[in-house]
């Protein structure tokens, strides 16, 4: 789908010959040489960005990226003003405006700026990390560090909490001894193979309903470890 920019300019042959271009690079555009009829416009058809001049009938280019700002509009705003004191950026950026570009300006240039920032507002943001990883009875608190089996806290050793989430992270794959020790106990310490083997002993005691049988701590013949949610 083509994005959609809301061009907000009173000077109607400027808003025409911007109008065009944008349309040239398939652009999806709506213009308004009114500030308030731009706010309704923004704050209903929510635009991908916005062009945005200063001087306007009613309501004034900073008047207008306040409000769409204070309802909750997060697109890219890039005001287009002839006012090129610093003072008027200052503002501009202030409530939040991305790029100020002072007339005349060059529609090459600034076809690139938008572009530029559509990119960038299209990226995803990175998802929140989980604050918690649940699995059977199991609950990890990630930010208190604390493993609790049905409502009890476990009381896990750190080492012990450093190898359930180095199994939990190959999200059901096979984990080596050798993987383990470097990654739980690093590539210096002098340790052993039977120390993982003691360490998952400890862990499937403290949050294996029957340790003799495990459900999540599972053993894979002369390789290793996996966890099974």
């Amino acid at each position: 789908m083509s994005a959609k920019i809301l061009l907000v300019e009173d000077n109607g042959d400027l808003a025409e010959g911007i109008e065009y271009n944008l349309k040239l690079e398939g652009y999806e555009v709506r213009v308004s040489g009114n500030g308030r009829i731009a706010v309704e416009i923004g704050q209903s058809w929510k635009p991908d960005l916005v062009l945005l001049d200063l001087m306007l009938p009613e309501m004034d280019g900073y008047q207008v990226l306040r409000n769409l700002r204070g309802s909750g509009g997060k697109m890219p705003v890039i005001i287009l003003s002839a006012r090129g004191e610093e003072a008027d950026k200052i503002r501009g950026f202030r409530l939040d405006a991305d790029q100020y570009v002072t007339k005349p300006f060059s529609i090459v240039e600034l076809l690139e700026r938008i572009a530029a920032l559509l990119r960038r507002s299209a990226q995803a943001p990175p998802p929140e990390p989980p604050s918690q990883i649940e699995f059977g009875e199991i609950v990890i608190d990630l930010s208190t560090r604390i493993v609790s089996r049905s409502g009890e806290e476990c009381g896990l050793t750190p080492k012990a909490y450093e190898l359930i989430l180095a199994l939990i992270r190959r999200d059901g794959a096979v984990a080596s001894r050798s993987e383990l020790l470097r990654e739980v106990w690093g590539y210096g310490a002098f340790v052993m193979s039977r120390t993982v083997d003691s360490h998952v002993a400890e862990l499937r005691r403290k949050i294996e309903s029957d340790p003799a049988n495990p459900r999540h701590i599972l053993t894979v013949w002369k390789i290793g470890y996996r966890l099974a949610r």
